[in-house]
């Protein structure tokens, strides 16, 4: 990814990080504890399976084992900057200055609705595409509506393409807030970033 995305696009992002870079690596300060108890989801379920098989703490992305890792879904290291930048080819059409990542085509998969109901993990009303979620009133009311492609992590980072209106918007944080799609924070941003358009 870093090779073939980042480099050309100029965004400061890494998938693990170089030991020469981890004095630039703001530490993890773990959210609250999740109000559950994991065991209630049942042990056969994908719920508990995800969560809890082997559970990660927070605090392991403070490790040196963890930022040597290469773990893509996992230990991205960038900024909200790095992030948007290189999100910014889905809302640009797939090219960002003149640097082509993805075809039309392609992004137009995304689209393509290959779930809708209850996510089996996250227990949330969830609508998903290829790769990304799609809004879903239900769940995060402040995403609107439209040709949007977004994720969000655990702690309360978030990631948003708008495509109807060539925008991305990045959030990301080291002190990490309790659940795991978004946050207050993440949720008072973005409506703020929407509230701004005409």
């Amino acid at each position: 990814m870093s090779a073939s995305v980042a480099r050309p696009l100029g965004a400061d992002f890494q998938i693990g990080a170089a030991e020469a870079d981890w004095t630039r690596v703001a530490d993890i300060v773990p959210p609250p504890p999740l109000p559950f108890d994991p065991a209630a989801l049942g042990t056969a379920g994908p719920a508990y399976k995800t969560l809890i098989g082997p559970a990660v703490a927070a605090a392991t992305a403070n490790t040196p084992a963890w930022r040597a890792a290469d773990i893509g879904a996992a230990n991205g290291h960038g900024n909200a900057r790095s992030v948007a930048r290189i999100l910014s080819a889905l809302a640009c059409g797939g090219q960002v200055d003149g640097i082509r990542l993805l075809s039309e085509k392609t992004i137009d998969l995304i689209f393509d609705v290959q779930a809708d109901g209850v996510d089996l993990v996250n227990g949330l009303p969830s609508r998903w595409g290829v790769g990304f979620a799609l809004p879903k009133k239900d769940t995060l009311p402040w995403i609107p509506d439209g040709r949007i492609a977004f994720w969000g992590g655990w702690g309360g980072s978030m990631i948003i393409a708008d495509l109807d209106r060539r925008m991305t918007i990045s959030y990301v944080m080291n002190k990490m807030g309790p659940g795991l799609l978004g946050s207050d924070r993440s949720a008072a941003y973005v409506r703020t970033v929407y509230d701004q358009l005409p």
